[in-house]
């Protein structure tokens, strides 16, 4: 299996997971999301699409899986994850000079996009990354890079966890199970991926345009 084939079908193997593992899922879910939005080498892991297909699955009751438990656990998940990325962007920028091998890990154009994304929004980006795949994994670590207050930064952080987990939970609790949905759901976490990068396209065409235009 791999990620390609996890993203694109990935509530069939959460099904798998799920008789599988049972309880031990809750678990598995927590980590997937917490190393997505925490981990700043790990930015291409499943979140939105995790989260559609998790509550769509809790909202049939043939998969024992409890909504409000899967809910709450994506909600942690994701705070603490920017938590852990916004002290690891504090640290890398102190110890740049003792721990060069971390910043190698680390995209250089990704890490870039954001920056460039956060100098253009300023704090709400922690919001507005959070709807957008890569971006949401380097935002916080660009915010402890700029020493930005983290008292700031956790208003910021516990918003966007929050609007970024109901939307998700929402579309899968009201869509996710309608015949045509699972019928075609590969189509539609590409549909997904698509919305979510689209910001990202157009930043760089406007960057672009601006730059020819000097």
């Amino acid at each position: 299996m791999n990620l390609l084939d996890f993203i694109l079908n990935i509530d069939k193997h959460l099904i798998t997971i799920v008789n599988s593992c049972g309880d031990w899922t809750y678990l598995i879910l927590f980590l997937i999301v917490f190393v997505e939005t925490g981990l700043v080498v790990f930015p291409f892991l499943p979140g939105d699409s995790l989260i559609f297909a998790t509550i769509a699955m809790a909202a049939s009751p043939k998969y024992h899986l409890d909504l409000i438990i899967c809910y709450i656990i994506f909600i942690i998940a994701a705070i603490c994850g920017d938590s852990i990325n916004y002290e690891l962007g504090k640290w890398s920028e102190l110890q740049s000079n003792k721990f060069k091998w971390f910043n190698k890990l680390i995209n250089p154009q990704k890490k870039k996009a954001a920056e460039d994304f956060f100098e253009k929004h300023g704090g709400i980006t922690i919001v507005i990354g959070r709807f957008i795949p890569i971006i949401r994994t380097f935002v916080p670590f660009v915010s402890g890079a700029s020493k930005m207050h983290y008292r700031t930064f956790v208003i910021y952080n516990i918003v966007g966890a929050f609007l970024w987990v109901s939307l998700f939970s929402i579309c899968g609790f009201l869509f996710g199970n309608i015949p045509a949905v699972q019928h075609h759901f590969s189509l539609l976490i590409i549909a997904i991926i698509a919305i979510s990068i689209l910001p990202i396209i157009i930043l760089s065409i406007k960057n672009k345009l601006t730059k020819n235009s000097k």
